[in-house]
């Protein structure tokens, strides 16, 4: 039986909406929408000159997926213009199909376009998530006068064609077969086209050669990933090293991008041009703005299925843009007027801070016990205050026929369903250290990293890292979580990303070690072969050292508890 491949294609136009045909510099025409400039049903921008709000997107401005008719109306009634339009080689959009490359030179001619239309006064803010969080970047680098400022939104600068994994500072990361199944998706060519791969198939590459002959066509950013060939995604400076404009990150503690997104903004922090003007916001939400207090969610709470859903979420969705853009774009506030860090405490509530890490929040230790225990079922090991002063290790399996299932398929929309882990936590091919039942509140308001002393077999080998809540209940589910990859024994340092969390009393800190996360992620092959090639990859055993010459050790940044005088252990 031939796989089963739906093509996606463009949706119609909004009637508030008016679609040009803008020239770049090479010719090329690509499709942008403009709503509020009196030409269409929306008209809160008015008949004068105004600001202008720019989204650059790879997934069909007209679709119900990115919901640009909705949002338009939200920023139009604000006094903005808000252009949208479909990147170069995707849906109605002429060019090349090739994701991370072009954007540089495509944000510039499109802003210039902008300011030249006799409903711009001239000035120009963008917009957006994740891809287009990334061509907001990219026209940063290109450096136009008009760009007063940026809002990104669960996504990172890093990314690029040739690259499986999203730089998390942690080293050499595993392939991640779900963005590779992404490319394989959204990068072929204009449309976008749905199939099931079977990852059942070995060697795995066969799982998408089935794909692509059953399309016609292939993904050249798949086979550069593949290939394992990066492209440079900006043609000219890294966006740290480009002029400043105002930033507001939006940031979410359960997005699959969370890491390398606070490193962006981490980074940005040490440079005092960019420190000046970059802004935080943090919510507890994934990367398709599902959010923690309605997770897992309900019917009536599924913004992707329920119309009253959607417009509650999309309240929360443009209300920070619009308050900064406020600022920055009209000047109808001061920037003092905004704080620095706006944060969400999970199962708590907001808070504001001077930075992030919040000033009062310190780091916390503890440290990887009982190591014999951790091959068992929950409790396992044990988190402790201190390290064993004698050395002790443990060791788990790795078997790429037997392989540590990921929580869910899709790690963008984590907390659609956010899954109880507690069966996998108690296999006996990962390793679970646990800590005691909170008396009183345990809050995490920072970077979280795992540090461990490991080794194996096999000349290549995967670490996944994930830190659970443990309920009263016996259920498990995320907090944070972080892999990485190595080829030599010795000490890692996983970032397993920021957060904001509170572990409420009667809960228990649970730190999960694999060797394995599939789909999320490619089988090891255990050889230098090359994982998409193999078709016999090949079993190893791990080994954690823990003890006070090997101390493996989580590491967490807290808030004081004000209940024992500041001591939150």
């Amino acid at each position: 039986m031939s796989l089963a491949v739906e093509r996606v294609t463009p949706q119609p136009v909004p009637p508030g909406a008016r679609q040009h045909m803008v020239r770049m510099r090479d010719g090329v025409l690509l499709a942008t929408d403009v709503y509020g400039t009196g030409t269409g049903a929306s008209t809160g921008a008015g008949t004068e000159p105004a600001p202008t709000v720019l989204v650059r997107l790879p997934y069909d401005k007209n679709s119900r997926y990115v919901f640009f008719e909705k949002i338009a109306a939200r920023f139009t009634a604000r006094g903005y213009v808000m252009v949208v339009q479909d990147v170069r080689g995707k849906f109605r959009s002429q060019g090349e199909t090739l994701g991370w490359t072009g954007e540089v030179d495509d944000g510039y001619d499109t802003i210039e376009w902008v300011t030249r239309q006799p409903w711009s006064n001239g000035i120009v803010g963008m917009f957006g998530d994740s891809y287009y969080g990334f061509t907001q970047w990219s026209a940063v680098v290109g450096q136009h006068p008009a760009l007063r400022a940026i809002v990104p939104r669960v996504t990172c600068t890093h990314n690029g064609p040739g690259v499986a994994s999203y730089d998390t500072g942690s080293g050499r990361q595993p392939l991640w077969l779900e963005g590779a199944d992404y490319q394989a998706h959204v990068w072929i060519d204009n449309d976008g086209y749905e199939f099931t791969a079977d990852l059942t198939k070995r060697p795995l590459i066969d799982a998408y050669e089935e794909a692509f002959a059953a399309i016609g066509k292939r993904s050249a950013g798949f086979d550069l990933v593949v290939a394992g060939i990066p492209l440079p995604p900006y043609n000219g400076p890294h966006p740290y090293d480009a002029r400043p404009v105002p930033v507001l990150h939006c940031v979410g503690w359960f997005d699959n991008l969370g890491i390398a997104h606070m490193r962006d903004y981490t980074e940005l922090a040490r440079r005092p041009g960019w420190a000046a003007v970059q802004y935080l916001v943090a919510d507890t939400i994934d990367h398709e703005n599902y959010f923690l207090e309605n997770a897992p969610v309900s019917p009536g709470a599924d913004h992707l299925a329920d119309e009253a859903a959607l417009d509650a979420m999309l309240d929360t969705y443009t209300g920070p843009a619009l308050e900064f853009f406020d600022v920055f774009l009209k000047g109808a506030a001061g920037p003092d007027s905004l704080p620095r860090v706006r944060w969400k405490l999970g199962h708590a509530d907001w808070r504001t801070s001077t930075a992030w890490p919040p000033p009062e929040a310190s780091a916390l230790d503890l440290f990887l016990t009982r190591p014999a225990a951790a091959t068992g079922p929950v409790p396992g090991g044990l988190l402790a205050a201190a390290p064993a002063s004698e050395p002790e290790a443990v060791e788990w399996r790795y078997d790429p026929d037997d392989l540590v299932p990921s929580a869910t398929a899709d790690t963008f929309m984590v907390l659609r369903n956010h899954p109880d882990e507690r069966s996998t936590a108690d296999r006996d091919d990962v390793l679970v250290f646990t800590g005691p039942a909170r008396d009183t509140p345990l809050d995490l308001a920072g970077p979280v990293h795992a540090v461990l002393h490991v080794e194996s077999t096999a000349p290549t080998f995967d670490v996944f890292v994930r830190l659970l809540d443990l309920a009263p209940d016996g259920t498990a589910r995320l907090i944070v979580r972080g892999c990485a990859q190595a080829d030599a024994a010795g000490e890692r340092e996983i970032a397993l990303g920021h957060t904001g969390y509170r572990l409420r009393p009667g809960h228990r800190l649970a730190l999960m070690i694999a060797g394995s996360d599939f789909p999320n992620h490619l089988p090891n092959s255990g050889s230098h072969e090359n994982p998409w090639l193999t078709v016999a990859p090949k079993a190893s055993l791990q080994k954690l050292r823990t003890g006070s010459v090997h101390p493996s050790r989580l590491r967490l940044t807290v808030l004081p508890d004000t209940s024992t005088g500041g001591d939150p252990r």
